[in-house]
């Protein structure tokens, strides 16, 4: 069949996330695009600060099926992103050496860092360790948490003062007398979905050498567990050039499980 009948086709989705499919004859789906909003927090955990501050930055997934790949599908889905999107920019986490880094390349994507992913497996947790950490005294700080749905934009200290309320994302952070010190933030999916995502942790400049990072994130996964029992896995994602970092999640017991490429795709 020629890639001329294939269509592209909006997808309505009600989750903040735009949708789009290269739609065949017969209801074949040859390739799917989607973009997500970047987690808007004022202190970066996902992307380097410059990036973050952006407005207008998304998060962007394409795919084609093999079968379909090289006849210039994944090209449409991406022009028509661009068409029908108001974001400025565009990146996109892909694998190391796939035909998804060799798109971006061809598409003059910039490369903007290697980041490495871990996951960790509830059932590997021993949880009366974890307490522990969870329970060590850091004079002068207390933990807080948070729950809800993300807004589209947001402050750690704004969403800490407000109502907790059912929703899919997790707060934990450590202050002193009101004075935000460390956070970190985990992002469940449906109950279809046993994987979460976590977000840092961060500790703010001022409050960092107290292992405040370790004391956040230990709780955060014991709290995501609490709110989200459906949950069994958490992923996260670190620059390769973070050594502490990427030194706290394996002792928190996280395991490597890929290595990705992050690229940005800026306006033309």
């Amino acid at each position: 069949m020629s890639e001329r009948l294939i269509d592209i086709v909006a997808v309505p989705d009600h989750t903040g996330v735009s949708r789009w499919r290269a739609e065949a004859s017969r209801g074949f789906v040859a390739g799917v695009a989607s973009l997500r909003p970047i987690i808007p927090f004022e202190h970066d955990l996902l992307l380097p600060a410059t990036l973050a501050m952006t407005p207008g930055t998304s998060e962007l997934s394409l795919y084609v099926e093999p079968q379909w790949r090289r006849r210039g599908i994944g090209s449409r889905l991406l022009a028509t992103v661009r068409a029908q999107t108001t974001e400025s920019r565009l990146v996109a986490d892909v694998a190391v050496g796939s035909p998804a880094e060799a798109f971006c390349l061809r598409h003059r994507f910039q490369h903007i860092r290697p980041r490495r992913h871990d996951l960790l497996t509830y059932r590997d947790v021993h949880r009366a360790w974890l307490g522990e950490l969870v329970d060590a005294e850091h004079p002068g700080y207390r933990l807080t948490h948070w729950t809800g749905e993300l807004p589209n934009a947001a402050r750690v200290e704004e969403l800490l003062t407000s109502p907790s309320s059912p929703g899919n994302a997790v707060l934990t952070a450590a202050d002193t007398d009101g004075d935000l010190a460390a956070y970190a933030v985990a992002v469940a999916g449906a109950l279809s979905q046993t994987r979460a995502h976590q977000y840092g942790p961060a500790v703010l400049p001022h409050h960092r050498g107290q292992r405040l990072d370790l004391w956040v994130n230990a709780a955060l996964i014991q709290r995501l567990r609490q709110v989200h029992p459906h949950v069994n896995e958490i992923e996260t994602t670190t620059a390769e050039d973070d050594p502490h970092l990427l030194a706290l999640r394996e002792h928190l017991g996280f395991h490597p499980l890929r290595r990705t490429h992050l690229y940005e795709l800026a306006p033309p």
